[in-house]
This record gives structure tokens, sequence and C-alpha cells, in this order.
């Protein structure tokens, strides 16, 4: 009894050093998660720490510099409505030359997209879009010393190859934003988008009278040297890093995010996290399957439409303006019947003036409650019904011009009220898509109805900048089907996404 009494004492002493050892050891343990978040299975995703880092000072750099990106292609994109009556009227171009003009930017930005995509995918967001903004900037350059048409069409063209990586940006933008966040900013980063078209338009308005088009077209590239210079600042997609077994690089980057956000940075493994197998991967006949083909056909033409009638609003301001400053050659162009064609009135073509330019301002600046109006709108009523009640009051704005095209005034009001409408269209479908589609089929969903929009694009400088000037009538009510049968479009989705979880899985055809 007396050894089993010591035998026990001993057996106590132990635990109680193993108590003291665990307790001291939980101590440790308590004093390190203080400092550390940690996940309880000891892995964490990307996802996971973007979304437990929260939205902070790291996002508000990100945002800068993603927005100069953005705000370089939007100007880029607003100077083909400045160039083109000035060029028509230097080098004496037909109408149809002008319109070529245009449509070679957005045939090339068409197709560079599977291009970039693959390149961004193959070496990364900021190797593209560090790539993308010298190469604007060079060829930028070079359109403004072209000798004659042909080298400004190839040069142009070569412009919008360029351009075609600049939604790469939003990609890595939308890659490091916790998920609460991310629509909402992503539709804000369209501020700079606006922003830049009214700097391209008070940029015009100094430049021009003095020293033509192009130094302007020099001068318009100024925020892509500024984007390039920081592109050395821009962090690489964590996503990315991970994916392409970069381990270490993405760790170091989501620790610069914790501590530019004053968090902690996350304790475990990381793991990749939202990778679909390359055999597992959507593919353009899974946009048709049962359950997705109505979504798709209604989606593609939707943004179609959306495209063509943006780009037509901003491309035929500056012909509407242009028109106004003569009545006495464009009134009858103004009243003639609706399949009538008559003497074009560019015959007389001039340069833009001080009042032209002051009225595109404003109409550009129509963007700015568009975007605000949306955000407000469409978390309360639907995606499907701001679609549908934005491509109507579009239409009705667009019957106005009928009546107001000759009053300088209520011409510019209207332009201004159409701008922010489709303005916040764009907006609207940018957030719907995504929502639609399971991850498997998020990129090439979007990115089928991105080339859609591009090819409304290109079609519509043949109506805003051709048809125009022949057929007042004609082209108005073009756009206005258009908006009508969009609305229409956009009633039959089958699918609200408002409140609705976003699917990750599909199911596959047998």
């Amino acid at each position: 009894m007396e050894s089993c009494s010591s035998g026990y004492q001993n057996l106590n002493e132990s635990d109680r050093r193993i108590s003291n050892a665990f307790t001291s050891k939980k101590q440790v343990q308590d004093f390190e998660m203080s400092n550390v978040t940690v996940v309880p299975d000891e892995t964490y995703t990307v996802a996971q720490a973007v979304d437990t880092f929260g939205f902070g000072r790291f996002q508000v750099k990100l945002s800068l510099f993603t927005g100069l990106c953005w705000m370089a292609d939007s100007m880029e994109t607003t100077i083909l409505s400045i160039l083109s009556p000035t060029l028509q009227y230097e080098w004496q171009i037909t109408l149809f030359q002008q319109a070529l003009a245009t449509t070679v930017v957005f045939m090339g930005m068409m197709l560079s997209l599977p291009f970039w995509g693959s390149f961004s995918d193959k070496f990364g967001r900021k190797t593209a879009l560090t790539l993308c903004s010298v190469l604007l900037f060079y060829f930028g350059i070079l359109s403004s010393m072209s000798p004659n048409y042909t080298w400004l069409l190839v040069l142009r063209g070569l412009v919008g190859f360029a351009i075609g990586c600049s939604p790469q940006s939003v990609t890595l933008y939308a890659e490091f934003l916790p998920c609460k966040q991310r629509a909402k900013c992503v539709v804000l980063l369209d501020c700079f988008w606006a922003l830049g078209a009214c700097f391209e338009v008070l940029l015009a308005l100094i430049v021009m009278p003095t020293l033509g088009w192009k130094w302007l077209l020099v001068l318009s590239t100024a925020p892509l040297l500024g984007f390039a210079c920081v592109c050395p600042w821009l962090p690489e997609s964590a996503k990315y890093l991970v994916t392409s077994g970069q381990t270490d690089k993405a760790i170091d980057t989501l620790k610069k995010v914790a501590h530019d956000n004053g968090k902690p940075m996350l304790l475990g493994r990381l793991v990749v996290d939202d990778v679909v197998l390359e055999e597992k991967r959507g593919h353009f006949t899974d946009l048709l399957l049962p359950q997705l083909r109505v979504s798709s056909i209604l989606l593609w033409f939707i943004w179609l439409v959306c495209a063509f009638c943006y780009y037509g609003i901003v491309l035929m301001s500056t012909g509407l303006f242009e028109s106004s400053n003569n009545n006495r050659t464009c009134s009858s162009n103004l009243d003639s019947g609706i399949f009538k064609t008559v003497q074009s009135c560019t015959a007389e073509s001039h340069y833009l003036t001080t009042r032209d330019y002051i009225d595109l301002l404003w109409t550009t600046l129509a963007e700015f409650p568009g975007i605000f109006a949306t955000i407000f709108v469409i978390d309360r009523f639907g995606r499907k019904i701001t679609l549908v009640f934005q491509f109507t009051l579009f239409a009705i704005t667009l019957f106005l011009l009928f009546q107001y095209a000759k009053n300088r005034v209520l011409l510019t009001i209207t332009l201004f009220l159409a701008r922010g409408i489709i303005a916040g269209v764009f907006q609207a479908i940018y957030v719907y898509t995504p929502e639609v589609y399971p991850t498997p089929l998020k990129s090439i969903g979007v990115g089928t109805c991105s080339a859609m929009a591009r090819l409304g694009a290109m079609v519509t400088p043949y109506v805003a900048q051709v048809l125009l000037k022949s057929s007042f009538n004609t082209s108005i009510i073009i756009y206005i089907t258009a908006a009508l049968m969009a609305a229409i479009a956009s009633s039959l989705l089958p699918i609200e996404t408002k409140g609705r979880d976003m699917k990750e899985e599909y199911v596959e055809k047998e």
C-alpha cells in the first residue's frame, strides 16, 4: 500500500507538471492569438484573407492606381468623338472613312481580348498591365505623327489592341476586394471612366483651338505615362501568384495588405481556392446549356444594344452640336422624312467651337449622377427592373430629340439625360452578368458578353456619324427601337439575382 501511495503521489506530481506545462503553452498560444488571426483548420485561402483584412488603405491606393488606367482608357475612347469631325475638315475624308477611324479602334479591342486574357493568366495581371500601358503610350504618340489617313487607321487600330488589356485592371482590383464591398466598389471605379471623359473634353477645349489635334493625341497619353510610372508599385494578384505556384510571393503580398489595413496576418497554410481544373472549366458551348441558354442569348443582345446606344450618344453629340451651329445647312436635315436621304451638312463642316466643347462637357458630366443613381436603385428594386426601366427611359429621352434638336439649350439637356441613363445601364449590366453564371463559367460568360459589346460599338459609328448626317429621324428611330427591344429582353431574363447566392457549380452535359 505504501508503494502504491508513493506511485500515486509520483503520478499526481507528473500530472501537475503536465498541467502546468499545458497552462504555460496555452498562455503563449493565447498571446499569439491576440496578435495573429488563426483559421480553425490551420489553412486559409486568398479570399478568406482578403475578407478578414477588410477594405482599408491598401484598397484605397489600389483604387487610385487602377482608376488611372481606367481613366486613360476612357480618354482614348472619348477622343474619337472629337477627332472625327476635325479629320473630316482637315483631310476631307468621307463620312464612311470618318466612321471607319472609330470602328478600327473597337475592332482592335475586340480582337485583343483573347490575347490579353491568355497573357495575363500566364504572366500575371501586373505584367500585362505594364506592357499595355507602355504600348498604349507608344502607339498614342505615334498616332499624333500620322502622315495620312491610312497610317492613322493602322496606328489607331494598334491603340485599340492595347486598350483591350484595360479590363485586366478591374480584374486585379476585384481580386483584392472583400466580398461585401466588391460589387459597389467595382461600380464606383467607373467614376474614373467618367472623370477621364470629362478631362479629355477639357483638354480638347484648351488644346484644339491653339495646338490642334496632334498635340491633343500627345497630351492625352499623360495618364498612361503616370500609370506606367506607378506600375512598379502595383501589387500582383495574390490569386494569380498562389495558383501559379508562387506561394511565398502570395504570402508576402497578403502581409502587405494586412500591414496597410492595420490587421494581423493569418496563421496557417495558404491553400488554393476557386481553382477549377482545366478539364472542368467552362466552355463556350456550356453557355447554351438548357438552364443557361435563354439568359446567355438575352444577355448577348442586351450587351450589344447597351454599347451600341452608349457609344452612339457619345459620337452623335459632337455631330448634333456641330449641326446646330449651321442652322441654314442642317435644318432641312433635321426635318427630313424618315427614309428620305438629303444632302449632308458636313460639306461645310468646321472645327468644334468653344460652346460645342462646353456643352459636350455638360453631357459628359451626366455619367456621375447616372452611376450613383444606379447604385441607389439596383439594390432596392432589383437588377431586371432597373434594366427595363433605364432602357425604356432612355428611349423616351431620345424621342425628345425630335422636338428639341434645333434648340441648343434643350438639346444639351436632352443629351445630358440620355448620357446619364445609358451610363447607368452599363453599370447595371456589369453587376448582373457575373451574378448569373456559376464560377466555372464566369470568365467565359462575361468575356462573350464583352465581345458582343465591342461588336455593337463597331456598328454604331455608321449610324451616329454617317446615317445621322443624311437622315436624322432614321438614325434616332434605330436607337429608340434598339433600346425598347433591349428593355423587352431585360424583362424576359429568367433570373433575378438580387439577394441570390452566387452558384459555384453547374450541371454539365451528359
